[in-house]
């Protein structure tokens, strides 16, 4: 199911048949360093991560992960959405794409429209995001997009302690 279009790119819901897709994109190397290992090694583990994660949170909340598609080929390459986790009292924006895709301003396309769909469609009051403390990429675009830095916070306990930002209205951004 279509959520977002932009000049560029596709954003739909996933489905499990977007499971071969997801075993590579979680286990390429960026994925493995900044979000982690998530043990999804084959197309039944990947399957298993889509309906217990993005389906889930769909089913739940209304909103989840999206998968992000090239419009003029169809091809995937990342996902971008939002995310309602139990350890944040706000939603928060999630991105990664296949590495040969960094670089062309496909996250800050997809994250923006993502941002706005949250803001207008969803009625979000505060969009957050949280970042190991060593992806200096991620963090960039989340300036980029708005976002401020806020403070460290661990998602769960004995996890390491990431860095949590906080989508500025444009309205209070005074120039930045």
């Amino acid at each position: 199911m279509k959520v977002l279009e932009t000049g560029r790119l596709t954003l739909r819901r996933l489905t499990t048949g977007d499971a071969g897709f997801i075993v590579r994109l979680v286990n390429g190397p960026s994925w493995l360093r900044y979000i982690g290992d998530y043990g999804v090694r084959t197309t039944d583990d990947a399957i298993k991560y889509i309906e217990r994660g993005p389906l889930a949170m769909y089913a739940r909340v209304g909103f989840g992960l999206y998968l992000v598609e090239l419009k003029e080929t169809g091809d995937p390459i990342g996902i971008c959405g939002l995310i309602k986790r139990e350890s944040l009292q706000d939603a928060d924006i999630g991105f990664a794409f296949l590495e040969e895709y960094w670089s062309k301003g496909y996250a800050a396309e997809s994250a923006s429209a993502v941002l706005a769909y949250g803001r207008e469609k969803l009625r979000l009051g505060r969009i957050v995001a949280v970042s190991s403390q060593e992806n200096h990429a991620s963090e960039r675009l989340l300036h980029k997009l708005g976002f401020r830095f806020e403070g460290l916070i661990r998602l769960k306990a004995g996890a390491d302690e990431v860095r949590l930002f906080a989508l500025v209205p444009p309205e209070d951004r005074h120039g930045d």
